[in-house]
């Protein structure tokens, strides 16, 4: 491989590797390792480490290292915000059309799924079908360029869907809703899919429950914040 290239294969593979929590939030990713692994110079480890604190994944501490980001506990329940806002809108639109080959575009990704859950399969694999499918009624109503903002920012909310699928594996009730998403969308349900689509994108946070704050504490910034927040919203 051409050095000129090696940037962006540490990049790429960090980058994954730390969205899918193959490297926790808070690890240290350490120089010498990634330049032994990758059978690269100190440069172009460098420049993929730079790369991934710009995209908000590594903190470079001068003289102690780069570690992974840890998880923002406000930001992911922000994002959360979001996503039930311009979802419920998007699916709206959906609704309104009753565009039966959108229904079953719908219908052939949860066959996917539950096919996927009879096999072995990786978190990746199982995050990489969910979204899918809540990516087609973003196309479906030509809104991709908003699903794709959404996915570039998120940074925090994406690792935390991914603790949620590694750390609960919760799969089938995952894909329970989608269906009753799916009747929603075929019953022209509009308050329905609202209540449903909020239960449903806050399902990790009621997922992990006490373990956001306990078990996985080291995992996100301000604990003992975060713990007073989740308590909140579960009252």
């Amino acid at each position: 491989m051409a050095q000129s290239d090696m940037p962006s294969l540490i990049f790429t593979t960090l980058h994954k590797e730390i969205i899918n929590l193959t490297i926790k939030p808070g690890q240290a990713v350490n120089e010498a390792d990634i330049c032994s692994r990758f059978g690269a110079s100190r440069t172009p480890v460098r420049t993929a480490f730079q790369r991934l604190s710009d995209a908000g994944l590594l903190q470079i501490i001068p003289y102690k290292g780069a570690f992974a980001t840890l998880l923002d506990f406000d930001y992911i329940t922000q994002m959360i915000f979001l996503r039930q806002a311009v979802e419920a809108k998007v699916l709206t639109k959906i609704i309104e059309q009753a565009d039966p080959f959108v229904a079953e575009r719908i219908r052939y990704s949860i066959r996917c799924q539950s096919l996927l859950l009879s096999s072995k399969f990786t978190a990746d694999e199982f995050y990489e079908v969910d979204s899918a499918m809540h990516s087609i009624w973003f196309e479906h109503t030509k809104r991709e360029h908003v699903w794709q903002t959404i996915q570039q920012f998120e940074v925090h909310y994406t690792r935390f869907r991914m603790l949620d699928i590694v750390e609960v594996q919760n799969f089938r009730e995952i894909v329970d809703e989608h269906v009753e998403l799916l009747q929603c969308i075929e019953q022209h349900d509009i308050a329905g899919m609202e209540r449903l689509l909020d239960t449903h994108l806050m399902g990790g946070i009621k997922r992990l429950g006490d373990r956001i704050h306990n078990e996985f504490a080291g995992y996100f910034l301000n604990p003992a914040n975060q713990k007073r927040a989740s308590g909140a919203r579960r009252s």
